[in-house]
């Protein structure tokens, strides 16, 4: 034993932060253990600033998160052990605390957590739902005639976020739009009709996105093809006893020509499935298919710009990251793949991201957090993401079944619906 403590290796630190000067320890090197993990440089850490209550930290070491001891990093990254390693260290991140799940009574296969107040879900019922906080569903959106699969919110410009738009998209082939309006009195579920219905698509339309501006939407479907839909220029129902008036047909899908609205244009080059389709910017539209392609289209023109290419079928994509220009993708395998388009020639992902342990469903950037995103798979669990690592942060046991949906809310909550018939919460998450 004494062998062994004279000959334990040590390393020179270094440590460093961003954080305020009370957090800040001295910059002087010094001889911590090379076995040391994360774990082990937090207590050092904490031991340095004498903080009354221990505080969590992570650790980078040029840009990217310490995952292995440090000697085990010092030989991946071919350092001598003679040099001193500087060392990052900023708050480490809590796993979110998971509050009462919101029951439907079929699979949840959509969730939207783009307002604070509220949120939005879509199930295979053929029904979308709004939820207060308080997890009472206060609006049913009646009037698609099979499983609602996608969904998108178009807040009108200046307003308040409880009077907004919502567009959802169907297995039944459409697209909805709705007026929404929330008041501090709704207390009990309310039902409402569509206002406008989209038909054009020749299959199950897949997923949907708004443009920046709000006055578009477009469609990714079975068909294969994109299609693009002005919100703006055609009369909406003015109230609900106007839609009484209307012709219905099933379970109150709207059929009133006065009601339906055609696309736009439409973008052909896919050949299979459309699962994801992201309006990124005013001109730039994003799209992930089960032919193994992403590809970038050109708004003005309805050119197909960019090609890439990966070895399984696409069901979800994400833009974001660093400059807002990454792209995250899965879909037919447990790998979460991540391009990024800015660089020439650009046919590999930079990066891929492998913990899931089947298909993933969904993914997600955070929208202020450039390095951090989630995704959602078939294997039942959610795993948060630090690009600066290729172990997962965390990962969540969210639901019975399959994940069929996820989304971030409130900048500090994920969100997810099942194939067990309930919508999570996942909340308190610091980023």
């Amino acid at each position: 034993m004494e062998m062994e403590a004279a000959t334990e290796r040590v390393v020179q630190v270094r440590f460093t932060t961003k954080l305020p000067p009370q957090l800040r320890v001295v910059a002087t090197p010094f001889s911590v253990p090379a076995k040391l993990t994360r774990y082990g440089l937090s207590d050092v850490v904490n031991s340095l600033l004498g903080l009354e209550k221990p505080q969590p930290f992570d650790f980078l070491v040029d840009g990217e998160l310490v995952r292995t001891s440090l000697e085990n990093l010092l030989l991946s990254k071919k350092i001598s052990a003679e040099t001193t390693l500087t060392i990052e260290y900023v708050p480490a991140i809590a796993p979110p605390d998971p509050q009462e799940p919101r029951v439907h009574d079929d699979w949840v296969s959509a969730v939207n957590g783009s307002f604070p107040r509220f949120l939005i879900s879509g199930s295979y019922d053929s029904f979308a739902r709004v939820w207060n906080s308080a997890g009472q569903c206060i609006f049913l959106l009646e009037g698609h005639r099979d499983a609602v699969t996608s969904l998108a919110t178009i807040p009108p410009p200046g307003s308040k976020a409880d009077q907004f738009k919502l567009v959802t998209a169907s297995k039944d082939h459409s697209l909805h739009l709705w007026q929404v309006g929330i008041s501090e009195s709704t207390t009990s579920t309310t039902t409402i009709r569509p206002v406008k219905l989209f038909k054009g698509h020749k299959a199950s339309v897949q997923s949907i996105s708004a443009s920046p501006s709000g006055s578009e939407v477009c469609s990714g479907s079975w068909d294969a093809t994109i299609k693009l839909w002005r919100l703006t220029g055609e009369p909406d129902v003015e109230d609900d006893s106007t839609y009484k008036k209307r012709k219905l047909n099933g379970m109150g899908a709207i059929e009133h020509s006065d009601l339906q609205v055609e696309a736009t244009t439409t973008l052909d080059g896919h050949t299979q499935c459309v699962g994801a389709v992201v309006w990124a910017e005013s001109q730039t539209i994003h799209s992930a298919s089960w032919d193994h392609s992403l590809r970038s289209w050109d708004v003005e023109t309805s050119v197909n710009t960019t090609t890439l290419t990966c070895s399984k079928a696409l069901h979800c994509l994400s833009v974001g990251g660093v400059g807002s220009s990454l792209l995250a993708g899965g879909g037919a395998d447990p790998v979460l793949r991540i391009w990024d388009p800015r660089i020439p020639g650009t046919v590999a992902p930079v990066l891929q991201l492998s913990s899931h342990k089947s298909w993933i469903s969904a993914c997600k950037w955070h929208s202020s957090s450039i390095h951090h995103l989630l995704s959602a798979s078939y294997d039942g669990t959610i795993k948060l993401w630090d690009t600066r690592s290729k172990v997962p942060l965390h990962t969540l046991q969210a639901h019975k079944d399959k994940v069929l949906s996820a989304d971030w809310w409130k900048e500090d909550s994920i969100i997810s619906g099942g194939a067990d018939a309930q919508l999570q919460v996942f909340s308190n998450l610091r980023l």
